[in-house]
C-alpha cells in the first residue's frame, strides 16, 4: 500500500501540488497551493482521482521541499487532501508550512488518527471507513458528498458527531449533480442548519 514513509513526516509521498482557486466548502473562492498526497484504502467508487490510491505511485518528498514550494505563491494557505492525507504523519509538514506564515487546511475522511497542526478541518465523511472520534470533534467544516438519496439520512448521522458551530455542508456528487441538485436545494430549504457546496472549480474549469 505504501513506501517505508519515516514516522516522523518528513518524507511523504506527493502525487501533485498546484495553486489554484478552491473549489468547494467553505474556503470556496480563495487562492490557496494544494498539496495532494498518495495513498487511500477508503475506495470511493465515484473518486475523481483514483490515481491517488496506490502510494506507491507516487515520489517520496521531503516535506521541506513542499513547503518550500508553497512558499513561491502570494496566496498563503495550503490544502493538504489526497488520496486520505492522515494516513501519514503531517506534524512536520504542516509545523513548517506555519511557521512560514501559511495557514493548513486538510480535507480528509476522518478514517485515521489525526496528526498536523491546522488552521481549517473539513471533514467529508465515506460510507466504506467510518470517521474516528477525535477528527469528527476537531471538525470545523463537515461536508457530505450526495451521490443518491439515502445519503441524506448519512449526513444527517455525521453531523451529530462534529461539535456546535461546524459549518455543514451537502455536495452533489458530480457525475449526479443533475440529479441531486433539485433534492439538494429542497433539503436545504427545508433544514437549513445545512448549506449546498458546489464543484465550482469544474465550473471554471480550473485544477
Amino acid at each position: 500500500m505504501a513506501h517505508q514513509v519515516p514516522e516522523d513526516g518528513t518524507l511523504l509521498p506527493l502525487m501533485e501540488e498546484f495553486y489554484t482557486i478552491q473549489g468547494e466548502g467553505y474556503n470556496t473562492g480563495k487562492a490557496a497551493y494544494f498539496i495532494r498526497l498518495g495513498g487511500c484504502d477508503v475506495g470511493c467508487h465515484w473518486c475523481d482521482v483514483k490515481e491517488s490510491w496506490d502510494a506507491e505511485l507516487h515520489p517520496l518528498t521531503p516535506a521541506d521541499i513542499i513547503a518550500e514550494n508553497a512558499l513561491k505563491y502570494p496566496g498563503k494557505a495550503v490544502v493538504v487532501t489526497g488520496g486520505e492525507p492522515l494516513i501519514y504523519n503531517l506534524d512536520y509538514l504542516t509545523a513548517q508550512l506555519q511557521a512560514k506564515g501559511i495557514k493548513t487546511f486538510i480535507e480528509t475522511s476522518g478514517a485515521y488518527p489525526l496528526s498536523g497542526h491546522w488552521d481549517w478541518i473539513c471533514l467529508s465523511p465515506k460510507k466504506f471507513k467510518s470517521p474516528t472520534q477525535q477528527v469528527a470533534q476537531k471538525a470545523h467544516e463537515l461536508k457530505v458528498i450526495i451521490f443518491n438519496k439515502s445519503d441524506f439520512e448519512f449526513a444527517e448521522h455525521h453531523a451529530t458527531l462534529v461539535p456546535e458551530g461546524c459549518k455543514l455542508y451537502l455536495q452533489p456528487e458530480w457525475s449526479k449533480s443533475k440529479e441531486m441538485i433539485p433534492l439538494i436545494v429542497e433539503y436545504v430549504m427545508n433544514n437549513p442548519k445545512w448549506e449546498i457546496s458546489l464543484q465550482t472549480h469544474k465550473y471554471l474549469n480550473i485544477p
